[in-house]
């Protein structure tokens, strides 16, 4: 397993030199200040027009709020990431009882590979055990899933579901059986590194944390450009906003393809979460997030650690992906709504950052569709403001690029990023309004 490792997380490339670090500091920090500069000067404008166009001042006023609101969050993003560390991994000794579940479906040989970095981990086997779940599979899962079990007899339970009945029951299944006082959840297209699950570990010596994320990076980056743009989204995500959100204890989601959960907490929510439903209709997708908040509605704090790496296979065309965000997007608008009540439950320090955080973020939908429309009108009137409207487009994409290069310090990987910033505004658009009007949809959209 350490040559895999070694391979896999030499795309990660080594860590940025302590003085180039403060020099990209400098350039996020300078590039914020330019972007508000940009924007403030947009707005002047918008402010002559206003007066002669009525609905351009209706417009004014709420998108300066938002603006205003989307800088100090950046900034308090920022400011939380430069400080976010992981925490030192648990040594072997110290490893509490660990239960793995892998829910499969048709996914052939890769649920071999999955088990064998389990297996192959730096974590004591006494204290290992491993579910493997066939969730009725139509090609040869079963077999590989037979053999890992042959391979490691008394190590890997193998279970067989004789028909297709949805990742949350393959996982209930584990956490039903599972003896250990941590669960982890991994997806079984995934791959993890030999020190992910003593890393999971850590965070649990606080008693107060009931679900750890790890993170999430790309298996195949080698398949095109499309699975390298969205490493750099995965970089983005995880080392940047899960650090964030971890700051305060309220790790929004936590993902499929590894998190852990302290068992006692699972146990206590699992009915509830198993048999989950929204606007009467049972829900089938979603689960690591639904999971997410029935812990955090428990009191318990969720947490994102850095040093736990799972690598995982991304869609590698247009539409596998935008099945992927649409089944995401539409989990999102539930537990979002969902989390309305939760956070008033939080302390008062979580409460007050989580409730700023999300009716930001949130509020990006409508003032999005109000800019565009101030756009419209503008453009209408002045053609040549399209053109600084693509100028400011493009600094975003790269300011928001900027933050990539402290976890990677790729030149390749900074322009992916950049790209799939630009790709994703044209292209992406229309999942999030589509995802929020077919929010009682079941299907996965990946069978």
């Amino acid at each position: 397993m350490s040559e895999q490792d070694s391979s896999l997380t030499s795309r990660q490339g080594s860590k940025v030199a302590a003085w180039n670090r403060w020099v990209l500091y400098f350039v996020i920090f300078a590039g914020l200040a330019l972007l508000i500069d940009l924007n403030v000067q947009s707005l002047r404008e918008v402010t002559l027009k206003a007066e002669k166009t009525p609905l351009l001042k209706d417009i004014f006023l709420p998108s300066l709020i938002w603006l205003s609101l989307v800088f100090g969050l950046t900034l308090f993003r920022t400011g939380a990431w430069l400080l976010y560390r992981p925490q030192k991994s648990l040594l072997v000794d110290q490893a509490p009882s660990m239960t793995v579940i892998i829910p499969a479906y048709n996914e052939g040989k890769m649920v071999l590979s999955s088990i064998h970095s389990v297996l192959q981990a730096h974590y004591p086997h006494d204290r290992l055990e491993v579910f493997v779940v066939d969730d009725g599979s139509k090609d040869d899962t079963w077999t590989y899933i037979q053999e890992a079990s042959e391979q490691y007899p008394g190590q890997v339970t193998a279970i067989r579901f004789p028909v297709n009945q949805g990742k949350r029951a393959a996982l209930a299944q584990g956490f039903s059986q599972g003896k250990g006082e941590l669960f982890v959840t991994i997806d079984s297209d995934s791959v993890i590194d030999s020190g992910a699950l003593l890393a999971l570990a850590a965070p649990f010596r606080n008693p107060r944390v009931g679900a750890v994320a790890g993170k999430v990076s790309v298996y195949n980056q080698e398949q095109g450009a499309l699975p390298r743009m969205l490493h750099t989204r995965f970089v983005l995500t995880f080392d940047v906003m899960r650090a964030v959100e971890s700051q305060y204890g309220t790790v929004y989601c936590t993902p499929g393809a590894l998190s852990a959960y302290r068992a006692e907490g699972v146990r206590r929510v699992l009915d509830r979460w198993l048999n989950q439903s929204f606007l009467g209709s049972k829900c089938t997708f979603g689960e690591d997030r639904a999971l997410t908040n029935y812990l955090l509605a428990e009191g318990y704090d969720t947490r994102y650690q850095s040093s736990a790496v799972v690598h995982t296979i991304v869609p590698d065309t247009y539409k596998k992906m935008t099945k992927m965000f649409l089944r995401w997007d539409r989990s999102y608008v539930r537990e979002e709504i969902r989390f309305l009540k939760i956070v008033w439950a939080r302390p008062w320090g979580a409460r007050l950052l989580a409730m700023f955080d999300r009716l930001t973020t949130n509020l990006k939908f409508p003032a999005g569709f109000l800019g565009v429309l101030s756009l419209l009108l503008i453009a209408s009137e002045n053609p040549s403001y399209w053109g600084r409207s693509a100028l400011i487009l493009l600094f975003v994409a790269i300011f928001n690029s900027l933050y990539y290069l402290r976890s990677e310090p790729s030149i390749k990987g900074f322009f992916h990023s950049i790209g799939f910033s630009l790709y994703s505004t044209f292209t992406m658009w229309w999942i999030m309004p589509y995802a929020f009007f077919t929010v009682r949809a079941k299907g996965w959209l990946t069978r």
